[in-house]
């Protein structure tokens, strides 16, 4: 089973290493960067040889990153659109500095100018930054709870994304399970859980499908809200988990939690999902 959590980089990124290994993880998901915030310094040759070395020691695979939650591609605003292309576009290189498998962004939100024209906004940024960076990272667009003005929470508009960008090849698809409950699935039943998987594959395939976040949900199916819950102790509960990690369709896929942190030395959101694991 390949899972992971989102681990702080306080110190260095390459101290996000220990951090996963320490609680039991062997993949992880790390911000490069602020993710409230626009700047980026340099990662200079010797941090990313440090950060590959440690990357060695932990036998941590993949290596996941989550974009700043301030890029918004999507944006009719000019200004916000070019500087949200400029920081996906550092992330990017710097995720291949680092030899990190996955960049996963939101797609962004239309402010008001219509879905057709924010996700039109959002191919044309991807093809400007796919055109100038050359990586072997992919970019995975993660869907959304579906709440305001959001673009994601219909896996027809992340297809519309890919259909529109020069190179679909090096474009996939992160599940979030809680925004995927909180936008339409109802993911406490088997049969959302069948519904997810049938809609995704016919639209866009699940080879297109690289991560998915593990997240409980606070609250309920289609309320289009998003806030996190340890596993089990949110509205989706362990059973729906359980029969997600153990899917013959998705238990070779990756696994990420981004729930809560604990005040403590273990990670029991891990260690409930290694116990529901049935192999």
């Amino acid at each position: 089973m390949i899972l992971g959590k989102h681990v702080s980089i306080a110190g260095g990124l390459d101290k996000a290493f220990k951090r996963a290994a320490d609680i039991g993880c062997n993949s992880m998901q790390i911000f490069v960067k602020n993710p409230r915030g626009w700047k980026m310094r340099e990662v200079d040759a010797a941090e990313a040889e440090e950060f590959r070395a440690e990357r060695k020691k932990y036998k941590i695979n993949p290596v996941v990153v989550h974009a700043a939650y301030l890029i918004n591609p999507a944006s009719p605003k000019d200004e916000l659109w070019e500087k949200s292309i400029s920081a996906l576009k550092s992330e990017y290189q710097r995720c291949d500095r680092l030899g990190a498998e996955y960049l996963i962004f939101h797609p962004g939100s239309h402010t008001g100018s219509g879905m057709k024209k924010g996700i039109a906004r959002i191919a044309e940024a991807l093809n400007e930054i796919l055109a100038e960076v050359k990586s072997e990272t992919m970019i995975l667009l993660e869907n959304t709870a579906g709440a305001g003005t959001g673009i994601g929470a219909d896996f027809n508009q992340l297809k519309e994304i890919i259909d529109r960008v020069d190179y679909p090849e090096r474009l996939g698809i992160c599940i979030d399970s809680c925004h995927a409950f909180t936008a339409r699935y109802n993911l406490k039943e088997k049969s959302g859980l069948e519904e997810l998987i049938s809609d995704f594959n016919e639209l866009i395939g699940l080879n297109k499908l690289k991560v998915i976040h593990l997240n409980d949900s606070k609250y309920d199916c289609c309320t289009n809200k998003d806030e996190h819950a340890h596993i089990g102790e949110g509205k989706i509960g362990s059973e729906a988990f359980k029969r997600l990690i153990n899917h013959p369709q998705l238990k070779d896929k990756v696994f990420i939690l981004e729930t809560p942190q604990f005040d403590k030395d273990r990670d029991d959101d891990l260690i409930l999902l290694k116990e529901l694991r049935e192999d």
